[in-house]
């Protein structure tokens, strides 16, 4: 404990120029990883200098190049792309090995797009509440590097994408590697054994609120008791790594406090309100507050980038370009760096286990929209692969 109130409390120092301050997240500490802002005090003490410094508006400076096109015109562009995405649903299912998921609806979808400069897209279902699922891995990455630190996160799991489906053995059952990466299942419990002496989910859950901007995000009881009714895989997973001394905490309270966390309710609105802040470099653009360091921020959308949709990563990031991170739930967390923050619903699953739907939609608004990280306006010339090849040709290039 003394540990993880003093790495807290490093912490909180380090943002007091953000407005971060102690915060009783747990009812056992006074600091914690939630973020909550002095208010009366600002009101009691408007004249003092250092305050009116601190509690300054971190107002992003966005170049022509991150500029979003104009609202009404991007709303255009998004419902077509929510039409072409929908003709994509029968081609998925949701996820039955999850009795309680397989009672979803799979032709819900909805998106919301959050940028730092402009006004909020919702259309569809973007405020039906769904089970965060996989997406909550960011989260525990997140709050893994503040806690604990680099260097013991990445002790326990990887950097690299494993190839494999989110809940392989493969990988570890055949070699003594640890985790690839924190995104997959056997990453993400790994990173819940090094949480679960410093935090409790309580901790977790009120983070997450914070951090998604969403105070009615809550355990999903029904879910939970259906995910761990059937985990065996997962408690599978626990035990080998507890085999090979990555996981040295109590498997099964290991295994509950993972659980949990992937059974929080949340909707595509709290997801976007997420990806705006990852997007912003951990900073709320509209209050200045900041909610992760510059390093944890960059971090973890370069794994979202290279890990978050499992063995279908690479495709994606050729095809999409836009660091996500998925949730059989049908959730994707979408981060346009210094442009927007993207969430969205479709609970209709590809053989990865992406939301097929949902992935459509981000493909077709992803350069029209210029929210790919590699956007260049040069695309916009571009007819089709075919004609990129055939120009290559005639210029000797190939």
């Amino acid at each position: 404990m003394c540990a993880y109130l003093s790495k807290i409390t490093v912490l909180m120092y380090n943002y007091s120029n953000y407005n971060l301050i102690e915060n009783d997240v747990s009812g056992r500490y006074r600091k914690g990883c939630g973020v909550q802002y002095r208010e009366d005090k600002m009101a009691e003490n408007t004249n003092d200098k250092q305050l009116a410094r601190d509690t300054t508006v971190m107002e992003p400076v966005i170049d022509k190049h991150y500029q979003l096109i104009e609202t009404k015109r991007a709303e255009e562009i998004i419902e077509r792309a929510m039409n072409l995405a929908r003709e994509e649903i029968p081609k998925g299912k949701v996820a039955t090995y999850i009795p309680e998921l397989g009672k979803m609806d799979p032709h819900q979808l909805g998106i919301c797009l959050y940028p730092l400069k402009g006004e909020k897209i919702c259309i569809g279902d973007y405020d039906t509440r769904f089970t965060i699922q996989s997406v909550s891995k960011v989260i525990m990455l997140i709050v893994a590097l503040e806690v604990c630190g680099l260097k013991s996160v990445f002790k326990k799991v990887g950097m690299e994408p494993s190839g494999e489906a989110f809940d392989s053995l493969v990988e570890l059952d055949v070699s003594n590697s640890k985790p690839y990466n924190p995104l997959i299942n056997s990453g993400a419990l790994a990173v819940c054994g090094l949480l679960l002496p410093e935090v409790s989910f309580q901790d977790m859950i009120r983070y997450t609120r914070n951090v998604c901007s969403d105070m009615g995000i809550e355990l999903n009881e029904a879910v939970f008791d259906s995910e761990m009714k059937t985990c065996s895989r997962n408690r599978s997973i626990a035990y080998l790594l507890e085999s090979k001394g990555i996981i040295t905490t109590d498997v099964e309270d290991t295994l509950r406090f993972y659980t949990k966390m992937c059974s929080m309710n949340v909707t595509a609105e709290s997801l976007a309100n997420l990806g705006k802040k990852l997007a912003n470099d951990g900073v709320c653009n509209i209050d200045g507050k900041r909610y992760m360091s510059s390093r944890t921020a960059r971090i973890a959308k370069t794994l979202m980038l290279t890990c978050g949709m499992y063995d279908g990563s690479g495709t994606f990031a050729i095809k999409v370009g836009i660091p996500t991170k998925s949730g059989v739930g049908g959730g994707l967390l979408s981060v346009s760096d210094k442009r927007a923050g993207i969430g969205v619903f479709g609970p209709a699953l590809d053989a990865q286990g992406n939301s097929i739907a949902g992935c459509k939609l981000l493909r077709e608004i992803s350069n029209k929209l210029r929210l790919n990280l590699f956007y260049d306006p040069e695309w916009d010339k571009e007819d089709s692969d075919e004609t990129v090849l055939k120009d290559m040709q005639a210029r000797s290039v190939m």
